[in-house]
């Protein structure tokens, strides 16, 4: 007679179960997954937390969001080091009246997050709390020596990010308000609720020997920016105006958002920073695959990060992103 852990574990399984086993020995199933790494390649380890509370609020994040941002944020690690994502596993632990309706939605979530990131499911652990908490871990793969870090930036690399900053802080604001459904279909609610790692971009730059350093930004630009010139023993120079900020349509912005406060503090974007030599330069697109790449300034050689503004007025720049403590 199988135990209620046991249905549950099967629910999950048959939910996420993906055709072929890509890189797996041995699938989720057993008492652990056993992986065949390709030979020439190098793996990729990096885990998450995804908990009620902190990361989503149970009462008004939908079920599938949960699923695939729980997934998707995880991944987002391994586009910053230019890998391809390949297995995952699960854990979860859930109150005994999210195992039936809620837990059907946020394994559909799942499941689509799975099939777009091409990542499959290797096993996890299950068990019961008061509260929803989520702990996935990806595997990854990349070319040996091919892996982009954080501590390989220069003085006079030029700095890089990938789309618009702040939408995701945006659309949690407007989730908070109650003024989801007015937004749903707007990028602030699409990116907070369903964000897209950018693995084909990590992927493309790391292949191409472009990006010297590179991370994914989760916390925000004024906190994670520090941390890629801490690991690299350098400083930074920004320029305010040319940080991709959210775009309002006329009359939108009602509430007076500042929207470069917005960029350089909102959190859950998932776009990649990294940096480029000069020489390199010409060889980042404006453009790429329909995702602006923008130039936002300069890595220095002192250990200095400086925002400068309009009329070239400076100040520093104090992290001021999301502190789970």
């Amino acid at each position: 007679m199988k135990t209620e852990e046991d249905q549950l574990v099967q629910k999950i399984a048959k939910a996420l179960a993906s055709k072929g086993r890509r890189g797996l020995a041995l699938g989720a199933g057993d008492d652990a997954a056993l992986l065949a790494p390709r030979s020439g390649y190098q793996t990729i380890l990096t885990c998450d937390w995804f908990l009620e509370g902190s990361h989503f609020l149970r009462d008004k994040h939908p079920a599938e969001s949960i699923g695939w941002k729980c997934l998707a944020r995880a991944v987002s690690d391994i586009a910053a080091m230019g890998g391809e994502p390949k297995h995952f596993l699960l854990s979860l632990a859930l109150p005994q009246t999210h195992t039936g309706r809620w837990l059907d939605r946020f394994l559909s979530g799942l499941a689509r997050a799975q099939r777009r990131l091409g990542c499959q499911l290797a096993g996890g652990d299950t068990t019961r709390s008061d509260d929803i908490q989520i702990n996935v871990t990806v595997v990854g793969e990349i070319r040996r020596g091919r892996a982009v870090l954080r501590s390989g930036s220069k003085p006079g690399d030029l700095i890089f990010v990938s789309g618009r900053l702040g939408e995701a802080e945006l659309g949690l604001r407007w989730l908070r308000q109650g003024q989801a459904a007015r937004h749903r279909n707007g990028p602030c609610m699409r990116k907070h609720l369903y964000p897209e790692p950018r693995v084909i971009l990590g992927q493309w730059l790391a292949a191409q020997g472009i990006a010297t350093a590179m991370m994914d930004l989760s916390d925000g630009l004024s906190s994670d920016l520090p941390r890629l010139c801490a690991a690299s023993r350098v400083g930074a120079r920004i320029e305010t105006d040319r940080i991709p900020k959210v775009q309002m349509r006329a009359g939108e912005n009602q509430d007076h958002v500042d929207l470069v406060r917005l960029a350089l503090n909102g959190g859950d974007d998932y776009e990649l920073l990294f940096t480029v030599r000069p020489s390199d330069v010409r060889r980042v697109p404006r453009v790429f695959r329909g995702l602006p790449l923008s130039c936002i300034g300069e890595i220095s050689r002192d250990r200095r990060l400086v925002l400068t503004g309009p009329e070239g007025r400076e100040e520093t720049l104090v992290p001021r992103g999301w502190d789970p403590f």
